[in-house]
């Protein structure tokens, strides 16, 4: 009898088993972009999908046209979507069912225009953008005098500064940076030999954990603000602070249910992506051996997601 259920039970084992390894024959394809906090994003998720028994595959994606592969199909997931980064295309593909939001990763995110504190002594007035107006020289650089030189996002990235810039009528020239990589490089070569510095960024981010900067602030804040819309001088919001969201492909949950289950659960906070960050943006060490080492040292956390 002892035998017999023995035998019964490895069979319901192997047809268990088979099935898993059916549903896991289909690759969960993850969105990669440019910055290195959604790159780690991604592959803490991916490890943790991993040790769930799925295949995964992490797929280079342009910051927009991601959605338009998350909404036929061919990419799966992103982690790490700032709201207020997205264009048309992304709404539009919420609404209509084709991406779907599963929740907010945890991040608390703040975006704008930043600068050493440095110049306020070049420009009084700061951090009202008001001050812009009237030293906006101070920023300049030779390819931009008299207007002062903003640096902005990569142009993939959107153009919400140089909106803001041209509806504001500023004495700005907004200069899209090449990558994240080359605007950190350039604020650490400025702010080291204190030159004029004007750049479009973000926080979370480890570079506000070396390097102090001030925030350019607005006449007042608002969810629904629109950089380079509905904006005067002396009624300005500035731009909208974004949410940071998981989002999948409308039929993942029907597919992967229990990776949808985990994604649901799936979290970061600003301090966390922050230490990550800094390891491998300052201390070289590789996207995948800082997800491991985290994945080591907080086990409870992650396993946690999988329940």
């Amino acid at each position: 009898m002892k035998r017999a259920l023995m035998s019964g039970t490895a069979g319901i084992s192997l047809v268990l088993g088979a099935a898993a390894a059916m549903a896991d024959e289909a690759i969960i394809k993850i969105a990669i972009n440019e910055w290195t906090g959604q790159n780690l994003s991604a592959h803490i998720a991916g490890s943790v999908l991993q040790e769930m028994g799925h295949q995964v595959e992490y797929v280079t994606a342009g910051a927009v046209p991601q959605y338009a592969a998350i909404s036929e199909g061919s990419l799966h997931f992103n982690p790490e979507i700032w709201t207020n980064n997205t264009g048309d295309i992304y709404p539009k593909a919420v609404a209509a069912g084709d991406i779907k939001v599963v929740g907010e990763l945890g991040l608390q995110p703040r975006e704008g225009w930043f600068y050493p504190p440095y110049m306020e002594e070049k420009c009084p007035g700061l951090p009202s953008y008001q001050a812009l107006y009237d030293c906006a020289q101070a920023f300049a650089a030779a390819d931009t005098f008299p207007n002062g030189r903003l640096i902005t996002y990569p142009a993939d990235w959107g153009t919400r500064s140089k909106d803001q810039v041209a509806a504001m009528e500023m004495p700005l020239q907004a200069v899209a940076g090449g990558s994240e990589g080359a605007m950190i490089a350039e604020l650490k070569s400025a702010v080291a030999a204190e030159q004029p510095m004007l750049m479009m960024f973000w926080q979370p981010h480890w570079v506000h954990a070396d390097i102090k900067l001030n925030l350019v602030e607005w006449d007042s804040a608002s969810a629904d603000c629109v950089a380079g819309q509905d904006q005067t001088r002396g009624e300005a919001c500035g731009f909208a602070q974004a949410s940071v969201e998981k989002i999948v492909n409308k039929d993942f949950a029907d597919t992967w249910p229990k990776a949808f289950a985990f994604v649901q659960k799936y979290e970061l906070s600003n301090d966390i992506q922050n230490a990550l960050i800094q390891r491998v943006d300052q201390k070289g060490v590789s996207v995948e051996d800082a997800v491991a080492e985290w994945l080591a040292a907080n086990e409870p956390t992650w396993r946690a997601w999988m329940n």
